[in-house]
C-alpha cells in the first residue's frame, strides 16, 4: 500500500511570468502570515493576486460542472511553469461592498439575522417568526416603502424658476418649452397668466399650478382658482408619468427622475424599514429599529445585559446571543465600533468594506484556506493598525495561510515572513529582492529596507497662508456644528481616527467652497481607455506615424480604418458558450496586435503602432520625439507611474494609481487658484514614494493652489503646513475639532494623532 504523501508546507512557485514577473521562483510558507512588499508596480499584485490567487481560483472552479462555473468569478490562468501547495482562495480586496438599497451593515455581517431571531423569540408582543423582522421579506417589510426606509418624492423646488413666466419656461420639466405639449396644456386652461413671473403670482395660484384640485382652496387673500374638471397639476402629472410607472425606464426618463426628485424618510416607518408589528415590538424596552441605530459599541452593552438575564426564555436563544456578541466584538476590535447595523453598505469606504469582509471570515469553520488580502490598513489611523494585525493573526491561528500586500511597517513588523518584489517598477521589477524576517529586512539593501532606515523629513518652517476659507456650521453626519478656517495657499491635512469626521468635514469643504476632488474612484471602466487616450496624446502619436510614413493618420487608430477587421481593434475575441464559461481568446488574425498587417508595416524608429502600446511611460518619453507626447506623459512619469504601459487599460489600475493619474492631469491642466481635496493619496504607495507624492502636492501649492488631504500616513502629516485633527473618537464620540494649527505644535498631545506624531 503506497505511503500517503505529506501535505505541502509551502506554496511553491516556479517560473512565474505573469505581467512583469521575470520568471520568478519563490517558496512561501503555509499556515503563516506572509507580507509581500515592494515599490508601486514592482509585481506584488502580479504575484499574489494574478498568479497565486488566480491559479487557486481557476483550479477550484474546474471542480464544478459547467452550469455552475458560468456563475462563478472568472479567473485567468497565470503564466507560470509550476505552482504547488495551493488551497481554496478567499480574496479580501479594497473594493467597496456596494450592494443595493436593501444591503446594510447588519445584513452583510449576519448580525441582523441573529438579532431577528432573538426578537422573534423574546419580543413583546409576540410578532412571529424571524422573517417578520426582515425588511427584505414581504412578511416584515413596511408596505409604504417596501422595506427601503425611504421613498422617492418630487423635488418641487427644482421644478420651477419663479423669476420667469410660464411663457419664458418657468416650469423646468421636459415638455414645457414654448409650444410644446405640456406648455400648451396649461396655457389653454386660461387659469394662469402666461406673461407674469411666478414670483408675482398669488400663492394660491402657484399651488393650483403645482397640485391642481388637491391644492388648498378658499384663502381670503386670493380668489378661488377655476380649473378644468380633470385638471392635473405639474407635480401630479410628474408623479404619474415618472414615479407611478412600472415599465422599464429609459435613460432619458431616469435622468429626469434623478434631476427632479429626492429621497425622503418614509412617513410610515420613519426609516425603520419594518411593518408596524415588527417596529413596535420590544425586548427589554427597546425596539429592533432602535437597536439598529445604536453604535456597535453601545449595542454590545445591550446584548451583554441580555446575555446575563437568567430566565428560561433567554436561555433558549443563548446560542444566538453568543454568536451575535462574537460578531459585534470583532467589528469593534477592528475599529468599526462607530458604525450602526442600519448603515447602508453603499456608504462604506473601501477600508471599512475591507475590514467588514475580514470579520465575516473569522467565524468560519473552514481551515487550511488561503486568504489573500490587499492593504488591510487603508483608512486606518496608526492607533488602529494593531487591531487589524490581531485579526490577521487570528485568521492564521485558525489554521489558514494569510498573504498580505502591504506598505505599513507596523504590519511588516508582525509578519512571520516578508517577501520583497522589485527592485523597481515595470520592466525593472518582477524579481525576488528579499525574503526573511522584519529585522533582516531593516538591514537589507533593497528599496524597502533603505526606506525603513531613512529619517522622515519634518516641516520646520510651514508656508505662510494667503488667506482663509471658512467651513461654517458643519453638521454633516457626526459633525457637531463645526466652524473652522482652512488656510489657503498651503498644504493642510485632516487627521483623526476612522469615523472621527474627516470625510464629512472634507465633504462640507467641497460643498461650501467648490473644491476639485481627486478621489480614488476608477478613472474609467472602458477597456479602450488607456494612458494614451486619457492624456490625449493619441492624435499626436497618429500624426507622428502618418508624417513619417506618408499615409493618413486614421490608419493608426484601433477604432478606425486601421483596426483588425475580425476583433474590431480589441485584440481579443469573446465567444459566448451559453451554459459554459464564455471565452476570451487572443485574435488569431492580428495575434492581439489590434491592427491590420499593412498598418503594422509602418514604423517610427523601428517601432510599429502596436509596439507603442507595449512601451511604458518612461520608455515612451525616450522613444517618441514629439513635444505634445512628451508634455502629455511627463506628469504621469513624475507622479511615479512611469511603469504603466501606454496601451494598458485604465480599468486595471488600483485606487491609488487612479488617484495619481488624476493628479497628473491636474498638474498638466490646472490654472492657479484652485482648491484641491484628496482622499488618502498615499494608498498603494511604497515608503520610498511618499517624498515623491509630497513633492507633487507641494508643486500644486507652489503653483498657487490650496491643497487639503485626508491622510493617516505620518510622513505626509509631518511635512504638511497645517493640521486639523478631528475626534476624539469615532462616530458620536467624534465630530469636533481637537486642534487646528502647525504640525509641530501638536506632537505629544494626549490624542491618538498627537501620540502617533511623537513616535
Amino acid at each position: 500500500m503506497p505511503t500517503p504523501s505529506r501535505p505541502h508546507r509551502s506554496i511553491v512557485i516556479r517560473g512565474a511570468s505573469t505581467n512583469n514577473l521575470a520568471g520568478l521562483d519563490v517558496d512561501l510558507p503555509r499556515n503563516a502570515l506572509v507580507v509581500v512588499v515592494g515599490v508601486s508596480g514592482s509585481g506584488k499584485s502580479s504575484l499574489v493576486f494574478d498568479t497565486i490567487a488566480a491559479e487557486a481560483g481557476f483550479q477550484l472552479n474546474e471542480t464544478f460542472p459547467p452550469f455552475a462555473r458560468n456563475r462563478l468569478p472568472k479567473w485567468t490562468r497565470p503564466q507560470v511553469d509550476r505552482i504547488g501547495g495551493l488551497s481554496p482562495v478567499i480574496v479580501v480586496d479594497q473594493r467597496r461592498l456596494g450592494g443595493n438599497a436593501r444591503s446594510t451593515v447588519g445584513t452583510i455581517t449576519d448580525t441582523w439575522s441573529y438579532l431577528r431571531l432573538i426578537f422573534s423569540r423574546l419580543s413583546s408582543p409576540h410578532v412571529g417568526e424571524s422573517n417578520h423582522f426582515s425588511f427584505n421579506d414581504p412578511a416584515g417589510m413596511c408596505p409604504a416603502c417596501s422595506g427601503l426606509g425611504e421613498v422617492l418624492v418630487s423635488a418641487v423646488d427644482r421644478m420651477l424658476d419663479c423669476d420667469k413666466s410660464l411663457a419664458d419656461r418657468a416650469v423646468l420639466l421636459p415638455g414645457f418649452g414654448n409650444g410644446q405639449y405640456w406648455m400648451r396644456y396649461y396655457a389653454d386652461t386660461g387659469a394662469f397668466p402666461l406673461e407674469v413671473p411666478l414670483r408675482e403670482w398669488p400663492a394660491q395660484l402657484v399651488q393650483a399650478l403645482l397640485y391642481g384640485h388637491s391644492a388648498p382652496q378658499g384663502s381670503p387673500a386670493t380668489p378661488k382658482v377655476k380649473l378644468p374638471k380633470n385638471f392635473e397639476g405639474v407635480v401630479e402629472r410628474f408623479d404619474r408619468i415618472y414615479l407611478h410607472t412600472s415599465d422599464q425606464l429609459s435613460e432619458r426618463k431616469q435622468r429626469t427622475i434623478n434631476e427632479f426628485t429626492r429621497t425622503g424618510v418614509c412617513g410610515d416607518c420613519h426609516g425603520d424599514r419594518l411593518a408596524e408589528p415588527a417596529r413596535t415590538a420590544t425586548v427589554d424596552g427597546r425596539t429592533i429599529g432602535e437597536l439598529a441605530r445604536l453604535e456597535l459599541a453601545e449595542l454590545i452593552r445591550f446584548v451583554e445585559k441580555l446575555e446575563n438575564t437568567k430566565t428560561q426564555r433567554v436561555a433558549g436563544v443563548r446560542p444566538a446571543i453568543e454568536a451575535l456578541l462574537e460578531l459585534l466584538r470583532a467589528l469593534v476590535t477592528i475599529g468599526l465600533g462607530y458604525v450602526t447595523l442600519s448603515r447602508p453598505t453603499t456608504s462604506l469606504s473601501g477600508g471599512e468594506s475591507q475590514r467588514i469582509k475580514t470579520v465575516r471570515h473569522l467565524g468560519s469553520s473552514l481551515t487550511e484556506m488561503l486568504y489573500v488580502i490587499d492593504e488591510p490598513t487603508v483608512g486606518l489611523h496608526p492607533a488602529d493598525v494593531d487591531r487589524m494585525v490581531t485579526l490577521l493573526k487570528q485568521l492564521r491561528d485558525n489554521g489558514n495561510s494569510v498573504l498580505v500586500v502591504e506598505h505599513d511597517p507596523a504590519v511588516m513588523a508582525q509578519a512571520d515572513q516578508i517577501v520583497e518584489i522589485g527592485p523597481g517598477a515595470g520592466a525593472d521589477g518582477g524579481r525576488l529582492v528579499f525574503q526573511g524576517s522584519f529585522r533582516q529586512l531593516q538591514r537589507s539593501s533593497g528599496p524597502t529596507g533603505t526606506a525603513l532606515r531613512a529619517q522622515p523629513a519634518v516641516t520646520s518652517t510651514p508656508r505662510t497662508s494667503t488667506g482663509t476659507l471658512t467651513i461654517a456650521g458643519a453638521k454633516r453626519n457626526n459633525l457637531r456644528d463645526v466652524t473652522v478656517d482652512i488656510p489657503t495657499g498651503v498644504l493642510t491635512v485632516f487627521t483623526g481616527v476612522a469615523g472621527s469626521g474627516k470625510s464629512s468635514l472634507a465633504a462640507e469643504l467641497a460643498a461650501q467652497h467648490a473644491a476639485t476632488v481627486i478621489s480614488q474612484r476608477p478613472v474609467s471602466a472602458n477597456r479602450r481607455s488607456t494612458p494614451i487616450s486619457y492624456t490625449g496624446i493619441g492624435p499626436a502619436i497618429r500624426r507622428l506615424f502618418a508624417a513619417r510614413n506618408g499615409v493618413g493618420a486614421g490608419l493608426f487608430s484601433a477604432n478606425s480604418a486601421g483596426a483588425c477587421p475580425d476583433c474590431k481593434g480589441l485584440g481579443v475575441i469573446y465567444t459566448d458558450l451559453a451554459f459554459m464559461d464564455g471565452q476570451e481568446v487572443v485574435c488569431e488574425t492580428c495575434n492581439g496586435r489590434r491592427f491590420t498587417p499593412e498598418v503594422l508595416g509602418y514604423t517610427v524608429d523601428g517601432l510599429s503602432i502596436a509596439d507603442v502600446d507595449e512601451l511604458t511611460v518612461t520608455q515612451a518619453l525616450k522613444a517618441l520625439p514629439d513635444k505634445q507626447i512628451q508634455h502629455g506623459l511627463r506628469q504621469l512619469h513624475d507622479v511615479g507611474l512611469g511603469y504603466l504601459r501606454l496601451g494598458q487599460s485604465l480599468s486595471t489600475l488600483s485606487g491609488g494609481e487612479a488617484q495619481r493619474v488624476k493628479i497628473a492631469k491636474e498638474l498638466r491642466e490646472a490654472r492657479p487658484g484652485n482648491l484641491y481635496l484628496l482622499d488618502e493619496p498615499t494608498t498603494g504607495l511604497h515608503l520610498s514614494d511618499i517624498d515623491t507624492l509630497v513633492g507633487l502636492l507641494s508643486a500644486l501649492v507652489d503653483g498657487g493652489h490650496t491643497v487639503v488631504v485626508i491622510e493617516h500616513n505620518l510622513d505626509v502629516i509631518r511635512q504638511a503646513d497645517h493640521l486639523i485633527d478631528l475626534g476624539p473618537g469615532p462616530g458620536r464620540h467624534g465630530g469636533t475639532v481637537l486642534y487646528s494649527g502647525p504640525v509641530a505644535g501638536y506632537r505629544g498631545a494626549d490624542t491618538p494623532t498627537g501620540r502617533a506624531l511623537a513616535t
